[in-house]
């Protein structure tokens, strides 16, 4: 919390939030008790009282009690989470110029931008709608929410949240995509992205408004498309001596051919998206297909015409076609992030109110970046340690408070394992006397 309070999370929270009435006096103390409770593996409203605990009265002020601050939550409208998501990108702006997060963001930055279905039980919360999901390979619907995330990483960075949107269960996984990826493409910049912007997304967010967003902020876009008609012909023309092997999962290297014994192939051609219209985009298609083995096939006798799966990704990224390919699958760390979402804040969205999950999920981001930051000031393998790791060897210690000339010291385990990144945070973020 000393490290939010260094990063201007106050600050921007006093500035950025005006909310009514006497429930939304001190809205900076709130949003910090809630983020401590969530720092600390609360996932709902009740759990947010870890904060005021055994010991910890003596080491944080303004600490509220849980029923405050339900009532803060469920005072938020529209407009005020908008406040909130200002004061959250205004944070991580802070946090980045505090520690290294982005390594690297002055050469390439990705922005990666996916949505997840959470589930909800309760019938009368507001804004819930049946979505789609998968459960166990099953197409399913289930009532809940749909949250929108959009993260920002480097080749040499694990990723933090940039911007946070709540929507309907029902709501499809492009809508709103735009605006969003605009907001985290400012916040990049913001945050020291004076390199190669790279905008990825999954094929729900192959849309006209998505691919015109990144060329009208000046930014690449790998985005997988759906395999139609029109991308099925265009893999189709590309020939047999174009494709090429790649280093895939447990492939395996022939020496006698000198090369890789993989299923994936990949290759590229040019294809124009929405031809015919004023947002037609001409730019690279890059394939990756997957031979269609039949298990019942008799060893040695292969079939007369192979068939694959194919993978299309519509592209105008400036680098080698297996570098663009590679990057577009390390898209996938994305799901790492909603992961640790659903593992800690967003395992429940505990109101009745959408507005107030909205900002809950709000101060889940600013949870996360903390966490994400803390890590890379204990240094070592924290930098890209799970929020979970974090968490459990860092943050939720138990420790004796003992008071002595007006100071209070903490007496911590004996023949701690993690003793020295926890020291490494505390002397990082430690004030200098004088």
């Amino acid at each position: 919390m000393r490290l939010a309070e260094q990063a201007g999370l106050h600050d921007a929270v006093n500035d950025r939030v005006r909310l009514p009435t006497d429930k939304g006096a001190n809205p900076a103390g709130k949003v910090a008790t809630i983020v401590a409770g969530m720092l600390a593996g609360a996932d709902s409203i009740d759990d947010l009282d870890i904060a005021r605990h055994g010991g910890m009265r003596p080491l944080f002020t303004s600490v509220y009690a849980p029923s405050t601050l339900g009532s803060f939550l469920r005072t938020f409208t529209h407009g005020h989470v908008r406040q909130l998501q200002a004061a959250a990108r205004d944070t991580l702006i802070g946090l980045a110029g505090r520690a290294p997060i982005l390594a690297g963001a002055g050469v390439l930055t990705f922005v990666d931008v996916d949505s997840m279905l959470r589930r909800v039980y309760g019938k009368q919360k507001q804004g819930i709608g049946f979505g789609h999901t998968k459960v166990g390979g099953y197409n399913v619907y289930l009532r809940g929410y749909n949250p929108l995330v959009a993260t920002i990483s480097t080749p040499l960075s694990a990723p933090v949240i940039a911007a946070t949107r709540l929507r309907s269960g029902n709501a499809g996984s492009a809508r709103g995509a735009a605006s969003m990826i605009a907001e985290a493409i400012t916040t990049a910049r913001s945050c020291g992205a004076a390199g190669e912007i790279v905008v990825r997304a999954d094929s729900a967010f192959y849309a006209k408004t998505v691919i015109s967003c990144c060329r009208r902020r000046g930014v690449r876009f790998s985005v997988t498309t759906r395999i139609d008609a029109k991308i099925r012909v265009a893999c189709d023309s590309i020939t047999d001596d174009q494709w090429v092997d790649i280093k895939y999962p447990q492939a395996v290297w022939d020496e006698d051919a000198g090369r890789w014994i993989s299923d994936a192939q990949i290759a590229e051609t040019t294809y124009t998206a929405f031809a015919g219209t004023r947002h037609a985009v001409t730019a690279r298609l890059i394939v990756r297909r997957i031979r269609r083995d039949d298990p019942a096939q008799i060893p040695g006798q292969e079939e007369l015409v192979p068939t694959y799966r194919y993978h299309a990704v519509f592209t105008d990224s400036p680098f080698t076609l297996v570098q663009a390919e590679a990057q577009h699958r390390a898209h996938a760390i994305i799901e790492q992030v909603n992961a640790d979402l659903i593992a800690g804040p967003l395992a429940h969205l505990p109101s009745g109110r959408f507005s107030a999950n909205n900002a809950w999920l709000t101060c889940a981001a600013i949870a996360h970046n903390l966490t994400r930051t803390a890590g890379h000031l204990a240094a070592g393998a924290y930098a890209t340690a799970r929020p979970a790791t974090i968490r459990t060897r860092i943050i939720n210690i138990a420790a004796r408070i003992a008071h002595r000339a007006r100071t209070i010291h903490l007496h911590l385990p004996d023949h701690w394992p993690w003793a020295a990144g926890f020291d490494n945070l505390f002397t990082a973020v430690h004030t200098t006397p004088g």
